[in-house]
């Protein structure tokens, strides 16, 4: 299903390229929903900035994801088939990649919103470095990376309502349409 509004499930996923605007979506939904969120950002890094193994990976999501509801927020592709195992509703943020690039650049000048990892400490240089490093991406996947979730979905989330949102303003609506204002 390829939609804007209706009822949603109590184990939704928020997915989008990077800068797509996940969290600030997912927190919306919560407010909306009473669901609580989880940005999974937050739990993929290990302290000091470490990756997690893939195995490591797919066991805290197992694990952060057992509640009985919740809003995940994440965009990694290698484990979007086990977070689909989870999730009754995607919600994929469909962003223009020139939007999400505009925000990774801003997002490495500006201090973060939210909490960090554990034990990973803030800086305004590794944020630059990172964040801009994120534009690179952004521009790499601009044409394949939404395609590719939503193949990933048609295989392994047929059960799962689907809900692409392609701006601010379809999101604004969805939104509006739970709360029945719409």
């Amino acid at each position: 299903m390829r939609g804007t509004a209706g009822a949603i499930g109590r184990h939704v996923l928020v997915d989008g390229m990077a800068g797509s605007g996940k969290s600030t979506f997912s927190r919306a939904l919560s407010q909306e929903t009473g669901l609580p969120v989880i940005h999974l950002d937050v739990h993929y890094w290990q302290p000091g900035w470490v990756k997690p193994s893939q195995g490591a990976w797919r066991g805290t999501q197992r694990r952060v994801l057992g509640g009985d509801a919740w809003i995940a927020d994440g965009n990694d592709l290698e484990t979007l088939d086990l977070r689909l195992e989870l999730a009754d509703t995607v919600v994929l943020l469909d962003t223009p990649w020139w939007t999400c690039a505009a925000r990774a650049l801003k997002r490495g000048l500006v201090k973060p919103v939210g909490e960090l990892p554990y034990g990973c400490r803030d800086s305004f240089w590794r944020r630059l470095r990172d964040e801009w490093r994120l534009v690179a991406v952004i521009v790499r996947g601009r044409r394949s990376e939404a395609e590719r979730t939503l193949e990933i979905v048609a295989e392994q989330g047929q059960h799962a309502a689907l809900h692409v949102l392609g701006s601010k303003r379809e999101a604004r609506a969805f939104l509006r349409g739970l709360s029945g204002d719409g």
